[in-house]
């Protein structure tokens, strides 16, 4: 008996491809961009998801912790798409560096077997929190900036 294989949920987009530079459309105004979250597509989401949640987090920040971009806790479990700036899961905040090293910011898709209360904005380790012991798959893309000298 042939086991069909267990397909990888991806996360891609049209805006950056992974470990590459983000467009200036995704940084800070303050460093002459649009602060514009990127497009982005997921496939491949597995059965008994029952919501999707979405973490942009730069671990290099020069700050305990790194610094959370985006926190959208409660994706509706059959969207598969967001379109580029979108504004209707959470504030995005773009880019913002200090000059000197390249910046990785980290897009992390989770699928989850629960639903998080998303009536109040939660930070990014409190999303973690959350769904500790939730997630059955997840998926990460990479963007890199850096603000040079």
């Amino acid at each position: 008996m042939l086991l069909s294989p267990i397909l990888a949920m991806t996360l891609t987009s049209t805006t950056f491809k992974n470990d590459t530079t983000v467009p200036k459309a995704m940084v800070c105004r303050r460093l002459g961009g649009g602060d514009r979250s990127p497009e982005l597509s997921w496939k491949a989401v597995p059965k008994g998801t029952k919501s999707l949640a979405l973490i942009a987090h730069d671990p290099d920040a020069p700050r305990p912790g790194g610094f959370y971009h985006w926190v959208v806790p409660s994706i509706p479990a059959g969207v598969k798409h967001f379109a580029a700036a979108v504004n209707g899961y959470g504030e995005y905040l773009g880019m913002c560096p200090p000059p000197g090293k390249v910046h990785h910011y980290h897009f992390t898709l989770y699928a989850l077997d629960t639903v998080i209360d998303n009536s109040a904005p939660l930070s990014g380790p409190e999303l973690l929190k959350l769904m500790h012991g939730h997630i059955l798959r997840q998926a990460t893309l990479t963007g890199l900036y850096e603000v040079r000298q």
